[in-house]
Formats: C-alpha cells, sequence, structure tokens
C-alpha cells in the first residue's frame, strides 16, 4: 500500500514541478488593471481641472505676464509700453523709496511673526486645557479671524486715537501716558502689529490641532522625573509641535513681507492726509505705483524684486528647519 501510495504520487509531484510558477496576474489582468488606473486618474484630473485653469489664468499666467511687462515701461492708462529693458530693476535701487518701504517691511515682520507666534501658542495651550464647553471658546476666540478687515480698522482707528482712543484711557487709568499710535513714527510699526494680533486665532487653531497631538504619557513621564512645568514645556511640547511652528512661521513670514491691508487702511485710505513715512510699506508703494501712477512695468518689478526676497528667506528657514524640527520618523 505505501509503495502504491508513493509510485502515484511521483507522476503528481513531477507534473508539479514542470509547471511554472505563479508570478502574479495576467496579461489581460494587468490590461483591466492598466485601464482603472487611467480611469481614476482621468476622474482625478477632472474633478481639479476647475482649479487647474484657475492656477494657470489667474496665477501663473498673471505672473508670466507681469514678468513679462516689467521689462517694459508699462502704462496702464494709455494701455501702452516701450521696451524698457533692465531700466525697471534699476530704478529700484535708485528710488529712495523702495528702500524706505523694504526696510520698514522687514522690521514690521522681525517685530510681528515673533508676537503671533507666542500670543497664538498661549492662546492654543490655554485652549487646550479647557475640558467642558471647549468648542464655544474656540469658535469665541476664532470670531476675530472672520471680522472684515475695513471693519477692523475702523474700530483699530477709534482704540489707537492718541487723545480719546481706549487704549491711551487704559493706559492714563494707570497713570502711564499713551503714546500717539497712529502720529509718532516709533509706535506707526507697533500699532500695526496690534491690528495683526486680532486675527491671531488661524494660527492658534493650527497649534491647538498640534498640542492635541502630543503624546499625554510624555508629560506624565516628566511629571514623576521631577520635571517642572517650564522644563516639560521646553523639553516636550516645543519639540513635539515643531513642525507646527516651521509651518506657521513660514507662512507668518510670507504674509508680514506681502502685509498691505493694515497699512492702508490705517494711514493711506484718506488720500488727503499726509502718512507718516514709516506707514510706507512695500505692498502699499507698490500699490500706489501701480493703480495711482498706473506704471505697471516698475510695479511689476518690484513685485519680482519681493518675489526673490520672499524666496531666499524661505529657503533659509527651510535650511535651518533641519536643525531645529523634530518629525515622529526622526526617532
Amino acid at each position: 500500500m505505501v509503495a502504491r501510495a508513493d509510485a502515484g504520487a511521483a507522476p503528481l509531484d513531477r507534473a508539479r514541478a514542470g509547471r511554472a510558477p505563479e508570478s502574479g496576474p495576467g496579461p489581460a489582468r494587468q490590461r483591466k488593471n492598466r485601464k482603472y488606473n487611467r480611469r481614476e486618474a482621468l476622474a482625478g484630473y477632472l474633478f481639479i481641472s476647475p482649479w487647474i485653469v484657475g492656477f494657470l489664468v489667474f496665477t501663473a499666467g498673471a505672473m508670466i505676464y507681469s514678468l513679462v511687462i516689467s521689462f517694459s515701461n508699462y502704462n496702464l492708462a494709455t494701455n501702452s509700453g516701450t521696451p524698457a529693458g533692465f531700466g525697471n530693476y534699476a530704478e529700484l535701487f535708485d528710488d529712495p523709496k523702495v528702500a524706505l518701504s523694504l526696510g520698514n517691511t522687514l522690521f514690521y515682520a522681525v517685530l510681528a511673526v515673533p508676537l503671533e507666534i507666542i500670543v497664538a501658542l498661549s492662546l492654543a495651550m490655554l485652549l487646550a486645557k479647557v475640558g467642558r464647553g471647549a468648542g464655544i471658546f474656540r469658535t469665541i476666540y476664532y470670531l476675530p479671524k472672520m471680522t472684515p478687515s475695513v471693519a477692523t480698522a475702523s474700530v483699530f482707528l477709534l482704540l489707537l486715537n492718541g487723545n480719546t482712543g481706549a487704549i491711551n484711557n487704559a493706559l492714563r487709568f494707570f497713570g502711564i501716558p499713551g503714546p500717539q499710535w497712529l502720529i509718532d513714527p516709533n509706535w506707526v510699526k507697533p500699532s500695526i502689529v496690534l491690528m495683526t494680533l486680532w486675527g491671531v486665532s488661524g494660527t492658534m487653531v493650527i497649534f491647538l490641532a498640534a498640542l492635541k497631538n502630543v503624546p499625554r504619557e510624555l508629560y506624565e513621564v516628566a511629571s514623576i522625573d521631577g520635571a517642572g512645568a517650564v522644563r516639560r514645556f521646553f523639553s516636550i511640547t516645543v519639540p513635539m509641535i515643531s513642525g507646527a511652528i516651521f509651518f506657521n512661521v513660514i507662512v507668518l513670514t510670507i504674509a508680514a513681507l506681502q502685509v498691505f491691508d493694515q497699512a492702508y487702511l490705517l494711514f493711506w485710505r484718506d488720500q488727503t492726509s499726509s502718512s507718516p513715512a514709516a506707514s510706507l510699506f512695500y505692498g502699499v508703494y507698490l500699490f500706489q505705483q501701480a493703480f495711482r501712477q498706473f506704471d505697471f512695468g516698475f510695479a511689476s518689478a518690484m513685485a519680482w524684486l519681493l518675489f526673490v526676497i520672499i524666496l531666499l528667506i524661505t529657503l533659509v528657514q527651510v535650511k535651518l528647519s533641519n536643525r531645529f524640527v523634530y518629525y515622529e520618523a526622526d526617532r
């Protein structure tokens, strides 16, 4: 019996040994998969086609067009232009207002970005500790972000009035003489920073989401080891949310270098007033050249100079992030 069983099994083993091993789906199956993938990709491109068209026409197309007219003396009023070569870019270094506005903008960015990070992170940490009713508080804190810029500027014009403003009245109550926020050149930029901090809730929401993802066990272990609140903050919280900090620094820096609404609404909305030179930001001066002087060639050259500056600053920040940003995959 054993011999017959072995004899019957030998042909089966030889047949199995001669059969080619299975190496995946056959050609028909592969063609079907490729067809399915092409249909999926086509459906995806169709869904995002409105964004693609909008980007190509209103962003990429506008950038290319502005680069072209930056090499010409294009005047919007007459809808005509003549080739200028690098004349507009050479004029950037000769116009003193370009250097003044760029210096004001960089100073504002250095002042505003760290303050926005500190205020937003402080608010996020407070909200992270709220248990019941956290959603209500998050909504209340986010409402200022929804306020239109014009309405916000109108409120801050009243708050920052050097004689009758609410901020100076509050300082006067404590015996502190308030400055002329909207007149004194030394306080012009801080007044714009105060208005900027009004809309810091967008940054706060990002920090709040990052804080929610920090493992609670790390704090518990640190507390058992005797680490205080300050040590836990700098040794656990900051490293674990360093990715969110890096993202917010990048976004806030780009926004600060393009600041326009706050300065224009506080100081340049009334065309008859003599606005202080400290309030002339790069975006405001670019706007004046484009839509008051109608010198679109020079304004386009200003825009591309700002683009290069933002690109260089962002590259430096990305390079430095390799030392300070902690990622989960690095463990």
